[in-house]
């Protein structure tokens, strides 16, 4: 079943309100404006052609055009259909083009003229055709610029929904990229506390026969590692699942004695250099160095478990250079690595406005070398 729409009452009491001043108005030019009009039976007549005018401007929204022709030539015979006339002038005004309007205006001047030639007593030629011009100019501009507002407030109207639109883009667009940010990161963190659990564990699988104590120790270990692991993995989702991400907590180069001592205490050899100023490092250099260490000392244990990895940090004019090095394992035990961690690496490094490079140097040792700009 098709849905019954409600009527629009106040459009319904305007249109009603139009027809009784049109109807009241062109009673009044009969009876008190013109001193020479219908008489007898034909002002019976003029009073039903006025009260038929004065209804039909219901549809002057619907054929403005045809409505003002039919009620010109009303007009031309009926006094009382005099301002139901003007009124459906200012219909074609309001909602036809200009040029459009003023032929009608044309039109509605020839019935005023025609009109003169019934009744010619009631004014002269000249002033009955000045009036009529003047109150077909008013009301074609009056018309005109009631049309020219309402167009330009659509048009602000249009210009502010498309710019919210665009805003709501641009939005998506942010949180959308600063989810794929948090992704590169929960990447890094996760990787990071995961390869500490493997190292552990590889390292109960090989040795023979452990005590006790050492036993309990590399659990220990393991299950901090894991905790840290999942509870950054839950951390990571819950931002990546609310409207508005934010970021996740960044750790700079003021955590980097503490992910060094991580990675000692997991059993890989790490030797450390860096120097003091490196504190007064800008946080978004800081934490880009911090993951590209994290990053390095990730694929060591990934890559060469047993090798010692120097890291050296240094600032050299308005540069800090991040330097990770160790020697390659001939028979690495993970070899599934797919590299997307040096690659979100490279691409933080452009952001930050650096370079990265990674590869055998030539010498045996695998290079992780990058050059930040300190600003």
């Amino acid at each position: 079943m098709s849905r019954i729409e409600r009527p629009d009452w106040p459009e319904v009491g305007w249109t009603v309100t139009v027809v009784l001043l049109a109807f009241a108005g062109g009673l009044a030019l009969l009876y008190v404006v013109l001193q020479e009009g219908p008489a007898g039976v034909w002002r019976v007549v003029d009073i039903g052609i006025g009260a038929l005018a004065s209804l039909a401007l219901v549809l002057r929204r619907r054929a403005p055009v045809v409505l003002a022709l039919v009620l010109a030539c009303a007009a031309a015979v009926a006094a009382s259909a005099g301002l139901a006339n003007m009124l459906a002038l200012y219909a074609v005004s309001r909602r036809r083009p200009l040029p459009v309007a003023l032929a009608v205006g044309a039109c509605q001047v020839a019935a005023g003229y025609v009109f003169w030639l019934l009744y010619p007593r009631n004014n002269s030629l000249g002033l009955t055709i000045v009036v009529n011009v003047a109150i077909v100019a008013a009301l074609c501009a009056w018309g005109a610029l009631q049309q020219a507002q309402h167009a330009l407030l659509d048009s602000y109207r249009d210009r502010a929904k498309r710019a919210e639109r665009e805003q709501a883009i641009r939005e998506a667009e942010a949180r959308q990229a600063e989810r794929a940010r948090i992704a590169r990161e929960m990447h890094d963190a996760i990787a990071h506390r995961i390869s500490l659990v493997a190292l552990h564990s590889g390292g109960l699988a090989v040795q023979p026969d452990p005590s006790r104590e050492e036993l309990r120790a590399s659990l220990e270990l393991i299950r901090a590692a894991a905790v840290q692991a999942l509870e950054e993995l839950r951390g990571a989702l819950g931002v990546l699942r609310a409207d508005e991400p934010t970021s996740l907590e960044q750790p700079g180069l003021d955590r980097l004695d503490d992910l060094v001592a991580e990675a000692r205490a997991a059993g890989q050899r790490v030797t450390l250099t860096a120097g003091d100023d490196l504190r007064d490092a800008p946080a978004s250099v800081s934490r880009a160095a911090y993951r590209i260490v994290q990053e390095g000392l990730t694929n060591a244990r990934k890559h060469a478990p047993s090798a010692e990895v120097s890291v050296l940090l240094h600032r050299a004019d308005d540069l800090l250079r991040v330097r990770l090095s160790n020697p390659v394992a001939a028979d690495s035990p993970d070899q599934s690595g797919s590299r997307r961690g040096l690659i979100g690496l490279r691409e933080r490094a452009v952001l930050a406005g650096g370079t990265l490079s990674h590869g055998p140097n030539g010498t045996g040792c695998f290079i992780l070398d990058a050059e930040l700009p300190w600003t």
